[in-house]
């Protein structure tokens, strides 16, 4: 499987999807704004990634607005942030094969690189 969850709206996905040119290499691409991930999809996720809150992004603007920064968070309520607001999901999001790689981070990126050279 090759899929990327991200924002469209997101220039920083846009740049990451451009670098590493994933448009010409068959991916599967779910823009969460407008097309929600699902409970299945982020359960999905959860099995790859070990865990809801390496999911989780703290730094959308509404954790803050939420008051999100001042209490602990369980598991289900990564869970249930995440659905209930796109913006709470760590982005972008991208499966290839059984690997997962989340976030924007130079070293995320430089590996998904390694990973689609290692694949051609």
């Amino acid at each position: 499987m090759r899929k990327i969850y991200y924002l469209g709206t997101c220039s920083t996905c846009a740049r990451i999807i451009g670098e590493l040119g994933l448009k010409n290499k068959k991916f599967e691409f779910q823009d969460i704004k407008t097309e929600k991930i699902s409970a299945k999809q982020l359960t999905e996720l959860k099995k790859m990634a070990g865990n809801y809150e390496g999911l989780f992004s703290r730094i959308a603007i509404k954790y803050r607005a939420f008051g999100l920064d001042k209490k602990k968070l369980t598991e289900e309520d990564y869970k249930n942030y995440i659905l209930e607001e796109y913006t709470f999901l760590k982005r972008p999001v991208i499966i290839i094969g059984a690997k997962l790689f989340i976030g924007n981070s130079k070293n995320t990126v430089a590996a998904v690189k390694a990973e689609l050279y290692r694949m051609q």
